[in-house]
């Protein structure tokens, strides 16, 4: 085993996806000689906002893939392992190679964990009897064999209580997955979709809401506002939810389906989240200011990206938009 490093850097950005990808080349332009370091332990770069054209058929997973190395900015030394701690006070970070490095500044853009475990029944049934997810690379896949072994029945689609990844892409599958039904319809499909989701209405933003409340009445989609799927029993193929109404009061339902793409709730990653770097959010998200995305107790600490506890979306455009402000800053 080699022995432990330790390093030091001006700029340590954890995370390389396409938050810290995106950073690192703008400081790279902005300052050809800057002293940059990424850190990340993948060495694959998955493009996920294109996840939901795979399960949709239009995309094959291989489209999504590119090298990691491919992507990293020239003169940027990427460091392939972890993060396992942070130590904000020193000013340095553990690694999960034993390392130890050191910053003058500190980026966050390690994305965000998404936590199946949380729904019963779904980590050991995803990616059989039906059950799919465009959240990760193998769901991807099968979710458009699902759609296209959907021979009718109860195609359910949902959305969890916490913040997700693009909040439009659970039902961005579930139109492309209607379009493919209603194709269909002339050889003997016959589908019934139905949306379930733990909001009191269909998107966040009032003026999206009202065009899909009419995109699902005309599509003959069924939406059931304050249903937040809690487990799946995949072998009886059906989903378990607690329901919420308006006034408080709660029950369990169940709804049997042949499909069930299904959407994790999601948050921080443990390491940020049981970081001193964590807002006071219960998703554990980095805290960052909404202006500058400078942490408010750490002034040499910044995040972008999935794991910063801003009030955006957690979209590659959301990063896209965040990336400038952080270079600048």
């Amino acid at each position: 085993m080699a022995p432990a490093l330790s390093r030091h850097h001006r700029v340590l950005i954890v995370g390389g996806g396409a938050a810290g990808i995106t950073l690192a080349h703008l400081l790279r332009r902005q300052r050809p000689q800057l002293d940059v370091a990424l850190l990340e332990p993948s060495g694959e770069h998955y493009y996920q906002p294109g996840w939901t054209l795979v399960g949709g058929g239009l995309m094959s997973l291989a489209d999504t893939r590119r090298e990691e190395a491919s992507l990293i900015p020239p003169g940027v030394t990427w460091i392939q392992a972890a993060a396992s701690h942070f130590d904000p006070e020193n000013n340095s970070v553990a690694t999960s190679s034993g390392d130890t490095l050191t910053y003058d500044v500190l980026v966050l853009a390690t994305g965000l964990r998404c936590q199946w475990e949380r729904i019963e029944g779904l980590s050991e049934t995803l990616g059989s009897h039906g059950v799919c997810s465009n959240y990760s690379a193998r769901g991807a896949a099968y979710t458009w064999k699902t759609i296209q072994a959907f021979r009718g029945g109860n195609a359910v689609f949902t959305m969890p209580s916490t913040p997700i990844k693009c909040g439009g892409a659970p039902q961005k599958v579930m139109y492309l997955a209607d379009d493919h039904f209603q194709a269909q319809s002339g050889v003997g499909v016959n589908s019934r979709v139905i949306f379930c989701t733990p909001q009191r209405t269909l998107f966040a933003v009032p003026a999206y809401a009202r065009t899909l409340r009419e995109v699902v009445r005309r599509r003959g989609i069924e939406v059931r506002l304050g249903w937040e799927l809690k487990a799946v029993r995949a072998a009886e193929q059906v989903a378990v939810f607690t329901v919420r109404e308006p006034d408080g009061e709660e029950r369990t339902e169940t709804l049997p389906f042949a499909l069930l793409h299904a959407v994790p709730p999601m948050g921080a990653p443990e390491v940020v989240a049981n970081s001193p770097l964590a807002s006071a959010d219960p998703g554990g998200w980095a805290a960052a200011d909404k202006l500058t995305t400078q942490h408010p107790r750490y002034a040499n600490v910044f995040a972008l990206g999935d794991v910063a506890g801003l009030p955006t979306s957690k979209t590659a455009g959301a990063a896209r938009g965040q990336a400038p402000v952080t270079a600048a800053n």
